[in-house]
Formats: C-alpha cells, sequence, structure tokens
C-alpha cells in the first residue's frame, strides 16, 4: 500500500497541494486527471523524492524516504517522466538494457539481454532492437523508455504522459500491457493522462486534481460525471456509456453548425 499523508507541496510561497490524503493500493491503475496546471507532475515529483513536502508523509509498505533513504526509496520505482530528451548514440536494445543499471557488471549478463528483448516483443517494437534511439520518432522513443522502466523490476510505477506522442494502435497496446503487468506483477501504478475516455477505459481508480486539491477519487464509473468535467475543464459534455457501463465522454459545441 502506497499511503499519502495530509500531503502539501509548495515552491517559495506558491502552494502547488494541499492537505492530500490516499491510500492507493498494489495491483490497480490509479489514473490521475485534472486540468493544466493542477499539480499531476508535481505530485508524482513529490512520491519520488525530487520535491520536498511542505507538510505530512509518503510511506510504502509502511516505511517512509526517511527510513529507507533517498536511494533505496527510489529504487522502489519505475519512473517515467514526461519529455525526456535523450540524444544517446546507443541503440534500442541498449537503452532497455539500462533499465537494469543497478544490477550490471562490466559484462552484460544474457538474462539482462534476454529480458530487455521480450520487453520490445511485448510492446510490439522487437524490430527497432538494433535502431539507433536518436533515429527514432518521439512515439517510438516513448515506447522504448516504457520498455526500460520495465526492466526496473518496481514496486511501484509511475508514468508522466506515457502516450503523448503515440498513435492509437500504440496507446491501446501500452496502456493493456501497463495494466496487465500492474495485476500480475501486483504494482501500485500510477498514470498521468489528459484523454479522459482512455482514463475511463484503463483506470481502476481515478485521481481528479484541480486548484492544488483531490476533487474525485474512485471507479471512473463513480467518478466521471458531466457536472464535474464541466466544472473543472469548462466545457459542456455529454458522459454515455458503452456495454460495460464504462463511462465516455463527447464534448458539446457551444454553437450549431449546419
Amino acid at each position: 500500500m502506497l499511503e499519502i499523508a495530509n500531503l502539501s507541496l509548495a515552491v517559495g510561497q506558491q502552494t502547488l497541494m494541499r492537505e492530500l490524503n490516499l491510500q492507493l493500493a498494489p495491483g490497480q491503475v490509479h489514473v490521475i486527471i485534472g486540468p493544466n496546471g493542477t499539480g499531476k507532475t508535481t505530485l508524482l515529483r513529490a512520491l519520488f523524492g525530487e520535491l520536498a513536502p511542505r507538510q505530512g508523509h509518503v510511506c510504502f509498505a509502511g516505511q517512509s524516504p526517511r527510513q529507507l533513504g533517498a536511494a533505496q526509496w527510489r529504487r522502489l520505482f519505475g519512473y517515467m517522466p514526461q519529455n525526456i530528451q535523450l540524444e544517446l548514440e546507443l541503440s534500442v536494445l541498449e537503452v532497455v538494457v539500462l533499465g537494469r543499471l543497478d544490477s550490471l557488471a562490466m559484462r552484460l549478463a544474457d538474462e539482462d539481454i534476454l529480458a530487455a528483448a521480450a520487453a520490445l516483443q511485448a510492446l510490439g517494437i522487437a524490430h527497432l532492437a538494433d535502431r539507433p534511439l536518436h533515429a527514432l520518432s518521439g512515439g517510438q522513443r516513448q515506447m522504448v523508455l516504457f520498455a526500460q522502466v520495465l526492466l526496473r523490476d518496481p514496486r511501484i510505477m509511475m508514468l508522466d504522459e506515457p502516450v503523448s506522442a503515440l498513435d492509437l494502435q500504440h496507446q491501446m497496446q501500452l496502456m493493456e500491457h501497463l495494466c496487465q503487468q500492474t495485476r500480475a506483477k501486483q504494482w501500485v501504478t500510477l498514470v498521468v493522462l489528459h484523454d479522459l475516455n482512455l482514463a475511463a477505459q484503463f483506470a481502476d481508480r481515478l485521481i481528479v486534481l484541480a486548484d492544488g486539491a483531490l476533487q474525485a477519487y474512485g471507479p471512473p464509473a463513480q467518478v466521471l460525471d458531466a457536472a464535474l468535467v464541466e466544472r473543472l475543464y469548462q466545457v459542456p459534455v455529454a458522459v454515455l456509456r458503452d456495454g460495460q457501463g464504462i463511462p465516455f465522454l463527447r464534448p458539446l459545441r457551444s454553437v450549431s453548425h449546419g
């Protein structure tokens, strides 16, 4: 269990998050949604230990960052920030193997190479293994970096806008694999997404942030309604439901064109 207790975050005099309380269970995908500038990335940075809280604390399995130390705490995470700029002369396979950096010796073990190849295969990008990373498109790089994160054997998986540069096929592929691995390996998974329909389809729980505070938390079917979305995003929407009861949103144009 990842516990967030009374967490408040600030930079200088600006408060970024106020008194956040959450208990995030393993084996579930928690998707963080909310308008731009509402603290989604800030929360991930604080959980990872990049930003010290003004008040409150975080602990995992009863242990805090202070008890474990910063280095040991961060080893719990597979963290993929947004907007990673890498201009490496390494091949895709070599970049993915770096996910095992803590355990790599002077010579690569066969199991590390096989694990990297398996991650690429699972994500449908094995054909890129020998390509240099710098020659890839933005979407291909995102998939490669996700494969690298998978190799870290985390307890907590955090992805900040992991599908922003991906086409529809690879968005679904990444999110499906993330959900499968979260359940199989009992990760605590947090993902920041802007696409509310994608969030509704893949989240076990939605964490809705706005104005530096928690606005709602729970299953998508209980959380996503027209009133909440319109209040947070200032856009009228129709909330429909598919055959499984999963909500999907259709923004409504304010002016009709006939």
